[in-house]
């Protein structure tokens, strides 16, 4: 029995550099889009804008997603002026309402905000709510396999489809062969493909509840020279949402 699973494991090796070989981009963008976009999500977050100007902002939030993506929630706990105040994303961020506790009032955002800054971020709403964009609205296209800080990757581009709605004309994606998770994306302008507007680093992964995070993000605007930080602080995966904190009732709760 030894023998055979030590036989197994030989082949299993020697096969799985030809099966890399094999893989196209499209394989590699669904296997990228199953890691970040699991079933559902609960996870408190760090974020630190930084201006050109070397001033900084941080905030703390809250945030629930479910169906893989499909829907989103994002609830600010810190600072003090901001507490309360959130934002729903549905329908990979096709539709966005955000709530203002001051006020109590919910206000439907027009349909271009998906691409505006989330609370003057470098993040845009399309980049936390899109869910599975990459494979409904990008074709993929594997390119030179790179290293990243020593790790192999699998270099992807990702291209526009035609009709479209996305905010950037393509992505360049550095992909971690070992765990599929992302660890640099480059956005191109929507009217400019040859213009690189941002950069994503993704750092620290660990496995959690058996899916590779990256508990580090730091997207850099390369023409505005500003910088936004992420961090996980903590993440639940086996978590049940109900479908009712997903609703404009749902943000003022």
């Amino acid at each position: 029995m030894t023998r055979n699973i030590m036989l197994i494991a030989l082949v299993l090796t020697l096969l799985s550099p030809a099966l890399a070989q094999d893989l196209t981009g499209q394989d590699i963008i669904e296997k990228v889009n199953e890691i970040i976009n699991p079933e559902a999500m609960h996870a408190v977050m760090t974020m630190v804008i930084e201006t050109s100007s070397g001033q900084e902002r941080t905030f703390v939030y809250e945030t629930f997603s479910k169906n893989r993506g499909e829907k989103n929630l994002i609830r600010y706990l810190e600072p003090a002026r901001t507490r309360g105040q959130a934002t729903l994303m549905l329908n990979n961020a096709d539709d966005i309402w955000a709530y203002f506790p001051r006020t109590k009032r919910v206000r439907k955002l027009a349909e271009h905000a998906k691409r505006q800054k989330m609370e003057g971020s470098d993040f845009s709403y399309e980049d936390m709510g899109s869910g599975d964009a990459f494979i409904t609205d990008y074709q993929a296209r594997r390119l030179k396999d790179e290293k990243v800080d020593g790790k192999d990757c699998y270099q992807v581009e990702l291209t526009r489809k035609e009709g479209s709605e996305a905010g950037y004309s393509r992505m360049v994606l550095w992909v971690d062969k070992e765990t599929f998770v992302t660890l640099v994306i480059d956005y191109y302008d929507l009217k400019d493909p040859d213009l690189k507007i941002k950069r994503l680093v993704m750092s620290e992964v660990e496995i959690i509840q058996g899916i590779p995070t990256a508990k580090k993000m730091v997207m850099t605007n390369v023409l505005d020279n500003s910088q936004t930080r992420m961090e996980i602080n903590s993440v639940d995966y086996n978590v049940e949402l109900d479908d009712d904190m997903f609703t404009e009732r749902g943000l003022r709760e």
